[in-house]
């Protein structure tokens, strides 16, 4: 797919998950997020920052922040506060279905006025943030929360906001796998090319003592 998400690494250190098997838990569903205008997202004076939480408690953290601010009427102080998630079509027992996954597991993006040293009101959000539940850190170089470049926040909220939800695969190429459906139903062959964007991989199939390719849907297979 094009319009991929970049790495943050020049001043976070994060990469972005490597995908996995998904945990739906009562307490780890990703909560609903506002959408944020453009206008909000890169507003003078404002700054977004990677705040470290413990795994799992991502969107616990979110909720304790916000109602903190909250509680504590600081809403011009902190702005945001988002977990960075994307649509992912996840294949499982032939049944497709929509589910979100965390961009950045283990930590959550939270808008504030710039963190700047010695400035009471940036110590005042500091504290709050820092001092909630489940939050382990601001990532920082040395004592000082280091904010997100421009580019790096816009990259992060389109690929939040993309239209075609991502392909979860569970093979690779080069992989055997059986087809489950169709006139090839229960032949094993081997992965040799895959189409996430029409949803299709071709399988090496052998017929007759010889390799023949055939297309198939993602969900006519599954992993060995």
């Amino acid at each position: 797919m094009t319009d991929e998400p970049e790495p943050i690494t020049a001043l976070t250190g994060i990469a972005p998950a490597a995908p996995k098997k998904v945990r739906r838990r009562k307490d780890d569903v990703i909560a609903d997020q506002e959408q944020l205008p453009e206008e909000e997202i890169n507003a003078a004076g404002r700054r977004w920052y990677f705040v470290h939480t413990y795994s799992g408690h991502e969107n616990k953290v979110r909720h304790a922040i916000k109602a903190t601010v909250d509680q504590m009427d600081a809403k011009d102080k902190v702005f945001h506060v988002v977990v960075p998630t994307e649509d992912e079509i996840e294949i499982r027992e032939g049944q497709r279905r929509t589910v979100k996954k965390k961009l950045y597991p283990g930590y959550v993006l939270v808008q504030t006025i710039e963190l700047r040293e010695g400035d009471p009101d940036s110590d005042e959000a500091w504290h709050m943030i820092r001092n909630t539940t489940g939050v382990t850190g601001f990532v920082s170089s040395g004592t000082r929360p280091v904010p997100l470049s421009q580019d790096e926040v816009n990259h992060i909220l389109r690929a939040m906001r993309m239209e075609q939800p991502r392909v979860r695969i569970g093979f690779t190429v080069g992989q055997n796998i059986r087809i489950v459906d169709g006139p090839f139903e229960d032949f094993v062959g081997s992965v040799e090319e895959i189409n996430s964007e029409k949803g299709k991989v071709k399988v090496l199939v052998n017929m007759f003592g010889r390799e023949t390719p055939v297309e198939l849907d993602f969900l006519q297979v599954e992993k060995l």
